[in-house]
């Protein structure tokens, strides 16, 4: 017995002793890593300082000391006079607008309409186009286009402009000539303003009517379908100029009578009505039968802001609509009224206009009591009845409910009817403005225009419009609406009004509409890729609240909306290099409103180096000279002189212009301040280029050719650039290029490698290597540093040098300096090569820049080893910064609703359309409902397929951020059964850490930590409150519900003009069957 006990304890020892061996793991001298991260920092610190020239750069600065004034920034003085330079800008743009309102006005005046007039005019589709005898086809003609680089190089006609007609009405029915041949008189009125002032873009009238005058002429070319899509009347400028905000309940007939096709009409004609809703109006939709039904049951009772989410959100809704029972039109009525009255009653929507749009097959009744006890005398309310079908047996029921309260009848037969019809109930909406002889301008929020894209996508920009009314005296009382005249203004040329150099490395400008919507952000995201860039369905709509989002009680927000002058600060976590690393800044944020428009703007202020500005002194000639060295850059997004108010001057490039300003140019505008600062970087830089050739032509150094570019950026966006090989042995040809738009100076931000440096300690160097570098090892190694003018604390930072090596060269390097050690005898304990340890290099926000398996490098260290990155959050030397993301896209599975919401789509549902006029049981299939089975049969093929789609969503994803105060860490991590040791020790002078690992114990089971972005999910109660919720807003200045002098019998009936069927038809038989 006493042998079994001797022998069970000598296993348990046995056991004891091995396990206790296996948590001691690998001896990892903190001592041996520190003299490696010593000795790699020492050689690359000597290194990048050697090529990049920062220390004699830092010297050139401390010289001119004596000589510079440095003072603090004054936030709220800058703010106003930024704005005051916008208010300027956009001044010029609203008087450019108002010269052609006053032409057009005359030319119609002096017009007289002739029903038989014949006049050929340059069709936008179809000039430059030939027959098959090769003669010039009928509305074309040869018109000459050239090249401009001004519209991004797009061939143009600068003395004419074009007339587009939609493709669903005929180019010459006798409405649209003579209103193509009035407005002619707009040609030299466009020439005229052009030349006024040549940064206008686009100028154009939108006619009631529907064509649309664009000048300067350019081709339009139709889709693949030979589809223009594009009908101006339902561009949120003209609806936004040509009618006030409105309250809008749609109430939607679904009785039993509605089965199949008129369903789907209806349907439609509601999406119609809700594409002519703007960011000012206010709806609902409420479905009825025997029972009322709102189509978003959460927002029973209320209404919503029509923003594109909202709008969007209801349209995938109404697929969930069905037809059955009798309908009690008198209770949907009366519902209507009361909703209408209880939400103005709060003053949360417009406080304006107010209207039913009904859309019915048929009204049994006029429902004369509903309207005596909610509308009449005053009729405040105007009813729009849609009439949907080719049954006219209800017709005068529907009239007169419109005539008596102020609105306009329209019946809908088929699907290519609705877009024509529904746009007639703008022009009622309109007549109050028109016989008030108020022209309102007004001013949209951003949107994107893909007829100028750039390098970087479609260009976001903003209109300012206003409406053109009939003066003839006889059809005062009808109040007619004969269009919109309107320009484009590219955020671009904002931001040119905002001299970034004013605002710091980490500054900003941004500016806000009337609803708290961006206009201009740096943290925009309007576009998502995709094979190309593409325009988020949500982009117009994002609010300041989701991008500058530490804000939480929304104080900065509300102040701007409601247009006031003040000062707010706030700690934020702003992002870059699209989100993979965060900056943690202090922001003093400024603002006030821009006189004559909706906008606020707002600057953003970073402290410490941020807050402080200086400036130097030299002689004009001494800084001319260095500025025409042939290494020297100036960004061309940035204004330092306005080559753009001449036409003569565009063609010059900045330092061109800069020459001709001092040379006297009487048409030249610069800024002056700039001027002078970048003359003098040019001065205090000039030397480098001297220095980086003596570098350059010594064959000793750089023999194996690791480093290839110094370059160096100054505050005033000069860059200097050197190559220290020939351009085609360079590993990263769009280094410091527009393809890499993070590494240059932009209108709205400093280069990456510049803001970074700006964060680290000063003397030191933040390196980086491209994100998923792969295994080819290929890549590049930034190393950048910040120049401070001075050795105080705050001081301004006058300029970033930096260089770019190879990565094989970086870590090399780095391999070299791991197999040192101090031992006398020269046999290390361990080493780098050792199969027991792995060694990583990371930088300050957890990336590895070099590993043993090259696969690695970009990637983040969490993904590697999970459980030391587990251990070093824990440990406080790395902090998890948790972010948020407004405007994420998700991709997510499609519904089979989601084929069926297509055909809400205009020219889908012409498509439908077709396939409907070309079936030989057209009744048969309107009766039974087969229509609608052909309808669910496709939603269904397509749901099996597998389909998914982006969609605006919301996410929480981490970013990871050193702890500066923690220098080197010794951990262990417990594994079950074994302990993982490891050692992280800074780099000298840089941004990165040594990390070096005990391979033995495996500690797998802790998985990765990723940088992926969770999306945020909203409980049913949630979105329902978030759908509830309205932000502060600030209502329009002005309103134009009604007037008594208006002439309410213009009410509807017969169409004024309406698409040819026979052009109609041939049209979508080409459409659906091309040759």
């Amino acid at each position: 017995m006493k042998c079994v006990f001797y022998y069970v304890f000598l296993l348990w020892v046995l056991l004891n002793t091995r396990g206790s061996g296996s948590h001691q793991g690998t001896s990892i001298p903190l001592s041996v890593v520190k003299l490696w991260a010593s000795a790699f920092g020492g050689e690359m610190k000597s290194i990048a300082a050697k090529y990049s020239g920062s220390q004699l750069l830092q010297k050139k600065y401390k010289e001119f000391e004596q000589s510079v004034k440095v003072e603090e920034i004054d936030g709220l003085k800058l703010v106003k006079r930024l704005a005051k330079n916008m208010e300027h800008m956009f001044h010029k743009k609203a008087e450019a607008i108002k010269r052609l309102v006053e032409a057009a006005e005359e030319a119609h005046l002096n017009h007289d309409d002739d029903p038989d007039l014949q006049y050929e005019y340059f069709n936008a589709v179809l000039i430059n186009e030939l027959d098959e005898e090769g003669k010039s086809v009928e509305l074309g003609g040869e018109f000459i286009l050239q090249p401009n680089e001004h519209f991004n190089n797009l061939s143009v006609n600068l003395s004419l402009s074009v007339v587009q007609v939609p493709t669903n009405m005929y180019n010459k029915d006798s409405a649209i000539v003579n209103g193509v041949y009035w407005s002619e008189a707009l040609n030299q009125v466009f020439v005229d303003n052009f030349k006024r002032d040549p940064s206008l873009i686009w100028q154009y009238f939108g006619s009631a009517k529907g064509f649309f005058r664009q000048f300067p002429g350019i081709k339009w070319t139709p889709d693949e379908h030979g589809v223009i899509e594009f009908d101006c009347r339902n561009r949120k400028w003209y609806i936004q100029a040509a009618t006030s905000p409105k309250d809008v309940v749609i109430l939607v007939d679904v009785s039993g009578s509605m089965k199949g096709l008129r369903l789907t009409i209806a349907r439609q004609t509601v999406s119609s009505i809700l594409d002519t809703l703007g960011d000012d109006d206010f709806f609902n939709i409420i479905a009825y039968n025997e029972e009322l039904y709102y189509v978003e049951p959460c927002l029973n009772g209320t209404m919503v802001q029509a923003d594109n989410a909202n709008k969007n959100h209801f349209r995938g809704r109404l697929n969930h609509l069905f037809a059955k029972g009798i309908g009690m039109l008198d209770v949907a009525l009366t519902e209507a009224f009361e909703l209408l009255s209880n939400f103005n009653e709060t003053g949360r929507g417009s406080v304006c206009s107010q209207a039913i749009m009904l859309v019915t097959d048929g009204a049994v009744d006029t429902y004369d009591a509903v309207f005596a006890k909610y509308n009449w005398p005053d009729r405040k309310v105007r009813i729009f009845p849609y009439l949907i079908g080719r049954e006219s047996s209800f017709a005068d029921n529907l009239k007169w409910m419109a005539c008596a309260n102020k609105g306009y009848f329209t019946q809908i037969s088929t699907l290519a009817d609705v877009q024509e019809n529904v746009m007639e109930y703008l022009h009622v909406l309109s007549r109050p403005k028109v016989i008030d002889r108020e022209h309102d301008m007004v001013w949209t929020e951003a949107y994107v225009d893909s007829t100028l894209d750039d390098s970087e996508g479609p260009v976001l920009m903003t209109t300012v419009a206003m409406p053109v009314f009939s003066t003839k005296n006889e059809t005062r009382n009808k109040g007619i609406l004969l269009g919109v005249v309107g320009t484009d203004v590219p955020v671009s040329e904002i931001l040119k009004a905002i001299p970034k150099y004013k605002l710091g490395i980490h500054g900003y400008a941004f500016a806000i509409t009337n609803n708290g919507y961006i206009l201009t952000h740096p943290d925009l995201r309007p576009l998502y890729e995709q094979g190309k860039k593409r325009k988020k369905s949500s982009y117009s709509s994002v609010d300041l609240s989701e991008v500058e989002w530490e804000d939480r009680e929304d104080v900065l927000r509300n102040a701007m909306v409601n247009r006031q002058t003040g000062h707010f600060s706030m700690e934020v976590k702003k992002t870059v290099e699209k989100g993979k690393r965060v900056l943690v800044l202090h922001n003093d944020y400024y603002y006030t409103d821009i006189k004559g428009t909706p906008f606020s703007l707002g600057v953003a202020l970073s402290r410490g180096h941020g807050k402080y500005s200086f400036s130097g002194n030299i002689s004009v000639e001494e800084g001319l000279h260095d500025l025409e060295h042939p290494d020297v850059v100036l960004t061309d997004e940035w204004a330092y002189c306005n080559t753009a108010e001449h036409q003569d001057l565009h063609f010059l490039s900045q330092i061109e212009a800069i020459k001709l300003y001092f040379n006297g140019e009487p048409h030249l505008k610069c800024d002056h301040d700039l001027v002078l600062e970048v003359l003098f970087d040019a001065v205090v830089t000039a030397p480098l280029e001297a220095y980086w050739t003596s570098l350059a032509l010594n064959k000793s150094e750089n023999s194996d050719k690791g480093v290839q570019i110094a370059f160096l950026g100054t505050r005033t966006g000069l860059s200097r650039i050197n190559l220290f090989v020939t351009p085609d042995q360079l590993t990263n040809q769009d280094f410091l290029t527009l393809e890499d738009k993070e590494v240059v100076f932009s209108t709205d931000h400093f280069p990456l490698w510049y803001k970074r440096a700006a964060e680290q300690v000063p003397g030191t160097f933040v390196y980086s290597v491209p994100f998923n570098t792969g295994s080819e090892n290929n890549s590049v190694v930034l190393a950048s540093s910040a120049v401070h003018l001075s050795d105080e604390r705050e001081s301004p930072i006058a300029a970033a040098v930096g260089i770019q090596m190879k990565l094989e060269f970086f870590q090399r390097k780095f391999w070299t300096a791991s197999r040192q050690c101090a031992a006398l005898d020269g046999k290390c304990t361990i080493s780098c090569d050792n199969d027991d340890i792995s060694c990583y290099l990371i930088d300050n926000n957890g990336f590895i820049i070099v590993a043993e398996d090259l696969a690695l490098t970009g990637v983040f260290f969490g993904e590697a080893e999970g459980a030391v990155m587990s251990k070093l959050i824990s440990m406080g030397s790395f902090i998890r910064v948790n972010l948020y993301d407004y405007q994420a896209i998700c991709r997510v599975y499609a519904e089979s609703s989601d084929t069926a919401h297509t055909l809400l789509h205009p020219y889908f549902a012409l498509f439908a359309a077709v396939r409907w006029l070309l079936t030989k049981f057209v009744i048969f299939l309107v009766e039974f409902n087969l229509y609608s089975c052909w309808n669910t049969d496709l939603t269904i093929k397509a749901h099996r397929g597998g389909r998914t789609m982006l969609v605006p969503c919301d996410t929480e994803y981490p970013a990871f951020v050193s702890e500066r105060t923690i220098k080197e860490t010794v951990g262990n991590i417990d594994c079950e059964g074994c302990v993982k040791s490891f050692v992280i020790q800074q780099i000298p002078s840089s941004n990165l850490f040594m990390v070096v690992i005990d391979n033995k114990c495996d500690c797998s089971h802790f998985g990765p930590i990723t940088m992926e972005p969770i999306k945020i999910m909203y409980n049913e109660s949630l979105k329902c409150e978030r759908l509830k919720f309205q932000k502060d807003r600030r209502r329009p200045d002005t309103c134009h519900p009604f007037h008594q002098e208006e002439n309410s019998m213009e009410c509807g009936g017969a169409l004024g003009l309406t698409p040819s069927l026979t052009i109609t038809v041939l049209t979508l038989l080409v459409i659906t069957f091309p040759s």
